[in-house]
């Protein structure tokens, strides 16, 4: 690595990591902390609701601080806000306290995310940023993975204990609560790492700048980055809805446990959208984007179908595989927005982030009409969202489409590759 940041780089990756697992422990968790606060849906809508808003208020106004502060101060801010929010999160375990705690947490998510990207970049050398992104991609879908496995495996108990090996650390009827100690003493250690680091400044290129007004004026008053802002919030409402209320869906309606078979399906969910992003990296290399975001769309709308309308054992193998159709989703229609835009990238990309507060409206609505109507007919309103994503891929129409070369081309680069060559 040219640059002598490979520290850095691991660095990043841990960061992912962290991000991934403490987000993604918010969706086992929603039954047990429904049956603890004795919560209706409505209610626990807006847990997700608390920490996804956060994105939405957050992203841009993080990107100018990374502009102005530069990065090592911008990733302190962000430990010391998951810390604060961590701590008031295990020390104070009531309803309010726990949505105000999730929004601080989902500021410091958010604030980590706009800083840790321009900075692979920088410490990886730009050669390397897509090798890079793409390992960060799949160290956060580990992560995805193993939250809620590890989640699963530290509430259970034996008949007569005490529940979780973690509970001394929580009052008795809150185990889960432990969790959050936890990770304020993860939070400690990178506040700690992270100001022993030298952390490079970055050299921000023009379209990862933020932006002026002036710039995001023009581009909202653009109908298209309105329609693909849209996109965004289609999508990210769609997969949170998913993995947040799965583990509640399957217990309401199949009597599954959410600590043993309902926290193994979120994470095999996360698990196959890994998977699904390997698959669709070769797809896209094959194919016009816009067809393969039609095609993996159709897949995760027949997924939901069976999953929501299914018997246990449709469901339970479902839901998971509708996480192996999202896969592709976010990052084509990222990819359609900027392809489709001639300038002005970066305070795009800043517009496109602010729609992940798809993921705090499309759960509480949810839950809201789930009091209502029922979980099921609630979680139905994911067929809508789909459906808007899956117009993307007929409505776009990008100026740079992505590259794609024949099957037999890319089987004879594979051949020659494994023989040490280069095609001719």
């Amino acid at each position: 690595m040219t640059r002598n940041h490979g520290h850095i780089v691991l660095y990043i990756l841990f960061v992912w990591f962290v991000i991934s697992f403490v987000t993604n422990i918010i969706g086992p968790l929603m039954p047990i902390i429904i049956r603890d606060f004795s919560l209706s849906l409505a209610l626990a809508g807006v847990l997700p609701f608390s920490f996804f808003m956060a994105y939405g208020v957050v992203s841009i106004p993080a990107g100018i601080m990374v502009e102005r502060i530069g990065p090592k101060p911008t990733l302190l801010a962000a430990f010391l806000l998951n810390l604060v929010g961590a701590l008031w999160f295990a020390l104070f375990p009531t309803y309010l306290v726990v949505v105000a705690a999730l929004f601080v947490i989902g500021a410091g998510m958010a604030m980590l995310q706009v800083v840790i990207n321009p900075l692979m970049r920088t410490a990886g050398g730009e050669a390397h940023f897509a090798f890079f992104s793409v390992l960060a991609q799949l160290v956060f879908g580990l992560a995805s993975f193993l939250s809620p496995l590890v989640f699963s495996a530290l509430m259970q108990s034996s008949p007569g204990a005490e529940p979780g090996a973690l509970a001394w650390l929580a009052p008795d009827a809150l185990p889960w609560i432990s969790f959050y100690w936890g990770f304020a003493a993860i939070f400690v250690l990178f506040v700690v790492g992270t100001t022993a680091l030298h952390i490079p400044r970055l050299d921000l290129k023009e379209d990862e700048r933020a932006g002026t007004a002036a710039v995001y004026r023009e581009l909202l008053r653009d109908r298209h980055v309105r329609l693909f802002f849209l996109g965004i919030v289609a999508y990210v409402g769609t997969e949170q809805s998913l993995a947040n209320w799965m583990s509640q869906f399957l217990s309401t309606y199949h009597g599954v446990s959410p600590t043993l078979e309902g926290a193994h399906a979120v994470g095999a969910f996360w698990g196959l959208m890994s998977l699904g992003c390997v698959f669709g990296l070769l797809l896209l290399k094959l194919l016009d984007s816009k067809f393969v975001l039609g095609m993996f769309c159709t897949g995760a709308i027949v997924c939901v179908a069976l999953a929501l309308f299914g018997a246990r054992e449709i469901a339970l193998f479902a839901f998971p595989m509708t996480g192996f159709c999202l896969s592709v989703m976010f990052s084509v229609v990222f990819s359609l927005a900027l392809n489709s835009t001639p300038r002005h990238h970066g305070a795009l990309s800043g517009i496109l982030c602010t729609g992940i507060l798809g993921g705090a409206l499309f759960p509480l609505l949810v839950g809201l009409l789930g009091d209502w109507l029922g979980l099921r007919a609630a979680m139905s309103t994911v067929f809508l969202s789909l459906a808007y994503v899956l117009g993307i891929g007929i409505w776009a129409d990008p100026i740079i489409r992505n590259d794609t070369v024949s099957l037999a081309k890319l089987l004879g680069w594979s051949k020659v590759s494994r023989a040490g060559e280069r095609p001719t």
